[in-house]
């Protein structure tokens, strides 16, 4: 099952804009966004259109050919930024991702974010994995550099910070890798990465951590404090919470469910329903859709720079686009709250 889905009603509501709403969202057809429609990656130098496209989906449940639409499509809503991991798959993500870069001669054009740590093949952050997997996803992406290289700690507690930061260090003066990003960090250890950052070892720039209305808890207030002190760039994965918060999927599933299938059933409960409702009576008042609005929500969120987004057709990332231009009123945001609460 798909993390995002698009019945009848949801592609109608997304027709339905109504454009002299002061929050009705940017058109995404005729002329796209734009280049324009940038924001700062954190202290990376590095500029991102505000909604990461993710490749979780590409040779999973969409094949190469969709995926290359979805991809160009993006781009042509004035995307830039592009992220997947070396275990998606088991990297034909990244294989797809890396021809679509060569046949349209884009690479230049594109923020590239890698996570890397959990491939079976180079598990964990050790120096020699951790290089091995960043070798092995150029190889697969095609490309000579990784923009945003994303540790995951979460495949791996056992090598220290330091260890860790070494290897990084050596791949950026290497020219392999750009910048650091990390998932999975503790608060402390992010402090200890920033107390290693003034002996030369590399900054951790960017943070990706699980968050949406249903998870904004999750994102606990230590580890929001230190990723605002420290001018992180947060870039949040889950922001449809697996598909669910595009209302497409509200009844709870019997029978052997699919790992998607069940993550989606687990939300099916009063608090899910609430939030579902909330979202609707926005999304029909705004003539988006649900997934429109959860995007919003996301970007309204001061700490947040850009959430990572997974589509399984074109017509989606439309939709997920749309939420960019999205603005939620105080009230809005309220209503959402209390009914996720």
């Amino acid at each position: 099952m798909a993390a995002f889905g698009v019945g009848a009603a949801a592609t109608a509501g997304a027709g339905a804009v109504n454009p002299a709403h002061p929050s009705a969202p940017i058109p995404v057809l005729g002329q796209p966004l734009g280049s324009n429609v940038r924001v700062g990656l954190g202290e990376t130098g590095m500029s991102v259109f505000p909604l990461i496209l993710g490749g979780g989906e590409f040779g999973w449940t969409v094949d190469a050919a969709t995926s290359h639409e979805i991809l160009d499509t993006y781009v042509r809503a004035g995307g830039n930024a592009i992220h997947t991991a070396d275990s998606f798959s088991g990297g034909r993500s990244e294989h797809i991702i890396g021809r679509w870069m060569a046949e349209r001669g884009i690479r230049d054009d594109v923020v590239l974010a890698v996570r890397v740590g959990a491939h079976p093949d180079h598990p964990g952050l050790g120096p020699v994995d951790l290089v091995r997997a960043a070798e092995a996803s150029l190889t697969r992406l095609g490309t000579d550099r990784i923009d945003v290289l994303y540790l995951d700690a979460r495949a791996d507690t056992t090598t220290a910070v330091e260890e860790t930061l070494a290897t990084a260090e050596w791949l950026i003066s290497a020219g392999k890798v750009r910048a650091i990003g990390a998932i999975g960090y503790q608060a402390a250890q992010l402090v200890e990465a920033r107390i290693l950052c003034s002996a030369g070892y590399p900054r951790i720039s960017v943070l990706d951590v699980p968050f949406n209305v249903l998870r904004r808890h999750e994102f606990d207030s230590d580890l929001r404090l230190v990723a605002s002190a420290q001018s992180m760039a947060v870039t949040p994965s889950h922001a449809l919470e697996h598909g669910f918060l595009s209302g497409l999927h509200r009844d709870r599933l019997n029978g052997p469910l699919s790992v998607r299938a069940k993550q989606i059933t687990a939300n099916v409960n009063r608090r899910g329903t609430r939030t579902l409702k909330a979202l609707d009576a926005i999304a029909a008042e705004l003539g988006v859709t649900n997934a429109s609005v959860a995007v919003a929500w996301l970007l309204a969120q001061r700490i947040i720079t850009a959430p990572i987004i997974n589509a399984f057709a074109p017509h989606q990332v439309d939709e997920l686009v749309q939420g960019v231009g999205v603005r939620l009123t105080r009230a809005q945001l309220a209503d959402i709250a209390r009914a996720a609460d």
